[in-house]
């Protein structure tokens, strides 16, 4: 599984202008889009789910590691897809998900997490120790980070020797990424991207061999209500850091949103590996929104999630500011997507079903033009199954295809 991506990072590293996306999302519409994208593209694809998301105790999407691979693999095979084009990564693996109880117990917690993580079957995986645990300051110092790392890669190693690691973490502050004198995201500087690598390979030893990517901070960022976008032009020297080291590449998180062609201009600034997650239930909403549009009572949808969302707003109430009329906008179309919480919910199951057996007949052309973008609706005819889902697949795949952008020598 990891020879595919080794070999990515090989290619980038020698200059060429190739990188994996790295979709990090359990939405069933999201995961059989992006697979049916990379099976007609005949390209490799990175499905990833993070510690909070998927663990031992369930996660906030109820599945364990092994669930999410059969989760997964379960869409590919309905879908005629082949599962080898599949690699399964974990996101933030450490002791998030348990940091309010001491480092001891949130270690230990995350010792099993790893483990069946690796067991079930994920290759790539991205060790993130960063965040203090009860008693500890909220972000630790590199030797701190790589050391409890080491110690969860070590876990990793006893399991399977087909891992490759990502260390690093470049994740914005509570209430977002804090911007420049002139609007622009900071990027990591290479000395302290170096010291981050350099703390890992002195803690991991013998299993350094075993890292193939560090997350940085390119310049590419969102806030709830608008995108950072990444200067084209401007280069932060971030591969110098990655000099001693040929097989490692660089991973740019929060590359959602971004104008197309950064995605090419990433690989070529060293980062083999992209992720995106949230631009693409952002992408779902908008579909499932356009379709309620259309429907004889419109927005019928819509104001269910509301209600769902205001009946359990821990979901994204410290996450955005403002007015009672901008929280409403931000709580249904922020950048954020917190809404992608609240899927799953009945109430938010039952007005999906509602509105897909509403729609169920062909709708014609002139009404799909005024809600959807052409682009999008000559996506749709090129898929297969019911108008209803090519929409939304359509949507979606317009929103993750720019990763997938011709790769050059």
């Amino acid at each position: 599984m990891t020879d595919v991506l080794r070999d990515i990072i090989r290619r980038n590293r020698a200059g060429q202008t190739v990188a994996i996306p790295s979709v990090c999302s359990a939405h069933p519409d999201v995961v059989r889009a992006s697979l049916g994208l990379a099976e007609r593209l005949d390209r490799h694809v990175v499905i990833e789910a993070t510690s909070n998301q998927v663990n031992q105790d369930g996660g906030y999407i109820g599945q364990t590691p092994h669930d999410f691979i059969r989760f997964v693999n379960d869409l590919a095979d309905d879908a005629g897809i082949d599962r080898t084009r599949i690699i399964f990564g974990g996101d933030h693996l450490g002791p998030q998900a348990w940091r309010a109880q001491n480092a001891d117990a949130a270690m230990a917690k995350a010792e099993v997490m790893v483990r069946d993580y690796v067991a079930a079957g994920f290759g790539k995986i991205h060790l993130d120790c960063s965040e203090g645990c009860a008693g500890d300051p909220a972000q630790l110092e590199d030797e701190i980070t790589a050391s409890r790392s080491a110690r969860l890669a070590r876990i990793c190693c006893e399991v399977s020797d087909d891992v490759l690691f990502v260390v690093g973490t470049e994740v914005p502050p509570p209430g977002g990424a804090r911007a420049d004198e002139n609007g622009d995201i900071p990027p990591t500087s290479p000395k302290a991207a170096r010291q981050t690598l350099i703390a890992h390979d002195a803690a991991f030893g013998d299993l350094a061999e075993n890292i193939g990517g560090l997350v940085v901070q390119p310049g590419v960022e969102f806030s709830p209500a608008a995108v950072h976008h990444m200067p084209k032009s401007r280069d932060p020297k971030l591969l110098s850091a990655l000099a001693d080291h040929p097989r490692v590449c660089l991973e740019a998180h929060s590359t959602d949103y971004q104008h197309p062609d950064v995605f090419p201009r990433l690989a070529d600034l060293g980062f083999a590996f992209q992720k995106v997650g949230p631009a693409l239930t952002f992408a779902y909403r908008e579909a499932l929104y356009a379709l309620d549009q259309l429907r004889p009572t419109p927005g019928a949808l819509a104001a269910v999630m509301e209600d769902v969302m205001c009946s359990a707003p821990e979901h994204w109430q410290s996450h955005y500011n403002g007015d009672d009329v901008t929280l409403k906008t931000l709580r249904h179309s922020g950048l954020a997507d917190r809404i992608r919480y609240y899927w799953p919910h009945e109430m938010a199951q039952d007005a999906v079903k509602a509105l897909r057996d509403e729609m169920s007949a062909p709708i014609p052309d002139s009404k799909l033009m005024t809600v959807f973008e052409k682009s999008v609706l000559d996506r749709a005819e090129g898929l297969r199954g019911a108008q209803i889902d090519r929409l939304i697949h359509a949507q979606i795949e317009t929103a993750l295809a720019p990763y997938f952008f011709k790769e050059t020598a």
